[in-house]
């Protein structure tokens, strides 16, 4: 019952109808060290799946790989919304998926192909907007920055996660991260 509850919801949101929870953060996958608001127009994202497995046949974790690297690592798409699209793809007849060990490949069908075909213009839209948010996120934000802020963030999680922090440490903490704030501005 909950699964077909999420995965009508999830269709109804696909098709255009609105939905409770329908912003980018929660339903759609996540900005790397930032809220924004929603990116995909409903349906959008079946748009850029299809397109994805039309160049190639594709795993889910491959999708999932192949339009983090569009979006130059800022965002990455939650296997949450990746896979109720491939199955719902698959239930309307636009791939099929063939098992590999515990895997799915999926391919496009022709049905699939006539869909993308007959929706050229949105589809060139999702990938002209997926481009320019590319170029604007991805490109100035050099891995080894996004490694080094992932550290930060995972030391100040074990950190507090050992329990609570005196004044002291705290005041401690916060110096630090302020004093490395303003190293960077200086850079």
């Amino acid at each position: 019952m909950f699964r077909h509850h999420r995965m009508a919801a999830y269709y109804a949101e696909q098709f255009g109808q609105r939905h409770a929870h329908g912003f980018f953060g929660h339903r759609h996958g996540h900005w790397r060290g930032m809220r924004a608001g929603r990116f995909f127009d409903h349906g959008d994202l079946r748009y850029l799946v299809l397109k994805l497995i039309a160049e190639k046949p594709r795993h889910g974790y491959e999708l999932i790989k192949a339009i983090e690297e569009q979006f130059g690592g800022a965002y990455s798409p939650s296997p949450g919304v990746i896979y109720p699209t491939l199955t719902m793809l698959e239930d309307l007849g636009y791939t099929v998926a063939t098992a590999e060990g515990n895997k799915k490949l999926y391919a496009i069908t022709p049905e699939g192909q006539a869909f993308l075909d007959e929706n050229k213009a949105q589809v060139d839209a999702v990938f002209d907007r997926l481009k320019e948010a590319g170029q604007t996120f991805g490109g100035g934000r050099a891995p080894e920055i996004r490694r080094a802020v992932h550290n930060l963030r995972l030391a100040l999680a074990t950190r507090l996660g050992r329990g609570a922090l005196t004044q002291e440490q705290v005041l401690a903490v916060a110096a630090v991260l302020d004093k490395a704030a303003a190293d960077i501005e200086r850079i």
